[in-house]
């Protein structure tokens, strides 16, 4: 049996040191997790609160790869430092079994009560323990000479892992960054339209120009004989503020008549001149260029119009100014947009949509799951589906939902009716009839 007479002075003055270090280790844990769980949205919404810690707190999970370090390094000590201390005096009142009792405490207390016991409190008291724990760490964190060991094991451990090492901190992931928004939204620190609006920005960034672009069929262009009142006359009439204007063919863009250029020409006299006398130059993209790009292209030129080329240098379409802000801020509509349904919920769950609508806007506002592929729209997919040009009322099975072209304008597929397929609905109607 351990008796209390077996202890020395010095056994009690080490044991309470180890006490003391145990007490350290459940609140460095009790702040590893309250720093590592909480969002960044939620600090600074706290910090807006002025609630006190919360301008600490925000300080230390703005840069948790800076902070985070020197509390895991200090958790470190902290739990060996008590582990071996134990294990010193139980090796000297016990011999050989004070390292069995040295493992049992270990396990009882640094575990139980240091570790497990402080995380579990933090996630079920998430925003007390980080309140609470914040002016603690920042405080420990400025403490430079801990600052310094911290950094010196890190700039030992980069010479021996592979790669960035740990200089360059955490990194964050695109789906870690729409999980957060949608973790805020739910939790009502953003508003719905933020959290569209932070999805917008994100898939900005991975948008090439080929899926905004007006297709080369669309577009309203007028011939280089035509004069400056025949052009004054098609942008008009299409309520465009400038037209492009081509040479032997759709192919061969020359240049972009501003409706103001022709207006000025017509009060000088000059309505009867080629429209090639007040055009300007065009600026042209790869079809293939993203999005972000071709805006700042067209901020420097100073141009609201540029002409996507495929890779055979040929007109596949045009992309304006507008188009590029409506991918961050939705629809943009004038007075002269025709207000038409992209999609139309229909009686027995169908869904008539544009068959223009890229394959990610189809997902999102059907919460079907359509796949990406050679095809950006719903109608290049069941083009795709088909392997030929359909006829009105044709249509084709994918999983379990069936598309049909229900609008085709000559070669051109308008609109998509989208039903469950057949093949799916009979075992709903089986077992509707066996129930």
């Amino acid at each position: 049996m351990l008796a209390i007479s077996h202890f020395k002075g010095q056994d009690w003055l080490l044991l309470a040191v180890a006490a003391v270090l145990v007490v350290l280790t459940a609140l460095f844990n009790l702040s590893e997790t309250a720093i590592t769980r909480m969002s960044r949205v939620k600090a600074m919404a706290m910090a807006e609160e002025h609630r006190r810690g919360a301008g600490s707190l925000l300080r230390l999970v703005e840069k948790p790869e800076r902070n985070l370090p020197v509390v895991l390094f200090a958790l470190e000590v902290c739990t060996l430092v008590a582990a071996t201390l134990v294990g010193v005096v139980t090796n000297e009142v016990l011999g050989p079994w004070g390292a069995v009792v040295a493992t049992l405490f270990e396990i009882a207390v640094i575990f139980a009560f240091a570790e497990l016991a402080p995380k579990i409190w933090a996630v079920q008291h998430l925003e007390r323990a980080a309140l609470f724990m914040a002016p603690i760490v920042a405080a420990l964190v400025a403490f430079l000479p801990l600052r310094w060991l911290t950094i010196a094991f890190i700039k030992v451990a980069n010479l021996v892992l592979p790669g960035k090492g740990l200089k360059e901190g955490p990194f964050v992931t695109e789906e870690e960054l729409l999980a957060m928004a949608d973790t805020a939204a739910e939790e009502e620190v953003i508003e719905r339209e933020e959290r569209k609006l932070i999805h917008s920005i994100i898939d900005f960034g991975d948008t090439v120009a080929r899926e905004i672009m007006v297709p080369r069929p669309d577009m309203v262009t007028v011939g280089s004989v035509a004069t400056v009142r025949e052009a004054a006359d098609v942008a008009s009439s299409a309520g465009f503020s400038r037209i492009p204007v081509y040479g032997k063919d759709i192919d061969d863009i020359i240049g972009v008549a501003y409706v103001k250029d022709l207006m000025r020409a017509e009060r000088e006299g000059r309505g009867g001149a080629p429209v090639t006398t007040a055009m300007r130059e065009p600026q042209f993209v790869p079809e293939t260029k993203r999005i972000a790009e071709v805006m700042r292209e067209m901020q420097a030129g100073k141009q609201h119009m540029a002409f996507v080329v495929d890779e055979y240098g040929g007109t596949a379409g045009l992309v304006t100014l507008e188009d590029v802000l409506e991918e961050l801020v939705g629809e943009i509509s004038d007075e002269f947009d025709i207000a038409r349904p992209r999609v139309e919920h229909l009686d027995g769950g169908q869904l008539r949509v544009d068959a223009g609508l890229s394959i990610d806007e189809v997902n999102e506002l059907t919460g079907l799951d359509l796949p990406e592929g050679d095809w950006d729209t719903v109608g290049g997919f069941l083009y795709n589906l088909l392997g030929h040009v359909p006829v009105e009322g044709e249509g084709a099975d994918y999983d379990s939902h069936r598309l049909v072209a229900q609008k085709v304008e000559r070669r051109r597929i308008a609109q998509v009716l989208i039903s469950a397929s057949p093949a799916a609905a009979e075992p709903e109607d089986a077992a509707e009839e066996s129930s």
